[in-house]
C-alpha cells in the first residue's frame, strides 16, 4: 500500500490517503470513511473495485468460497455505498461507480459464486441508481470483459486483455460526463480476444 500512495502522489500531486480496510467487515468500513471524513474533509467520489474469484463447480464450492465471494464483491460494496450515501447527499451529491463484471450477465460453468455476486451487483447499482438520483448522487457500473490483472487464473501478461488503465479512463470519462447525464452502465470488452 505505501508504494500505491508514494505512486499515486507523484502523479497526481495532491494529498493521497492510504488506510488498509476489509471491505467484508462494516466496522472496518465505518474506520475507512471516518478516516476520510478527518484526513480529507470529506468525500465527492466512490470507486468500489475490491473483488475476489473462485471459480469451481457448484459441488466443489465450499461454505468458505461462497462466502468469501458474495461478502467481497457484494456486501463489501453495500457497506462502502451504505457510508458513502449520506455523506454524499451532505455535500450536495456526487458519484458511485461500481466495477462489476460481464459475468455479471453471462453466467459460466465454474463461477456459480462469482456469476451471482456480479448479477447481485448489477442489481444492486441500478436500484441504488433510482434511489438516490434525486439526491444529485450518481451511479453508474462498468462490466469489463477479460482484464489483464492477476485477477482469477493468475498468470503473466495477455495482450489481448483489456489493460488496467483503460478501466481508469472509462471511470474518470464516467466522472468527466455533465451532472445532467447518466451513463448507467458501461460493458467492455477485449476488441480481439482469443478464438
Amino acid at each position: 500500500m505505501k508504494s500505491a500512495v508514494s505512486q499515486l502522489t507523484n502523479k497526481f500531486k495532491g494529498k493521497v490517503l492510504g488506510k488498509v480496510a476489509d471491505v467484508r467487515r462494516n466496522t472496518e468500513v465505518a474506520d475507512l470513511f471516518t478516516s476520510i471524513d478527518r484526513e480529507m474533509g470529506g468525500l465527492d467520489i466512490l470507486v468500489n473495485n475490491a473483488g475476489v474469484g473462485v471459480f469451481k463447480s457448484t459441488a466443489d464450492l465450499s461454505v468458505e468460497d461462497w462466502q468469501k465471494t458474495i461478502e467481497t464483491n457484494l456486501s463489501g460494496v453495500f457497506y462502502c455505498c451504505r457510508e458513502a450515501l449520506p455523506r454524499l447527499k451532505q455535500r450536495g451529491g456526487g458519484y458511485i461507480i461500481n466495477i462489476s463484471s460481464l459475468a455479471g450477465k453471462n453466467a459460466f460453468a465454474g463461477g456459480a459464486a462469482y456469476n451471482a455476486s456480479k448479477f447481485g451487483l448489477n442489481g444492486f447499482s441500478e436500484a441504488m441508481m433510482l434511489d438516490h438520483r434525486y439526491e444529485n448522487v450518481r451511479v453508474s457500473y462498468v462490466m469489463p470483459g477479460s482484464v489483464d490483472t492477476k485477477f482469477g487464473s493468475g498468470g503473466g501478461s495477455a495482450d489481448w486483455k483489456i489493460a488496467p488503465e483503460d478501466i481508469g479512463e472509462i471511470v474518470l470519462t464516467l466522472l468527466r460526463m455533465p451532472e445532467r447525464t447518466l451513463v448507467s452502465r458501461v460493458e467492455v470488452r477485449p476488441s480481439r480476444p482469443l478464438k
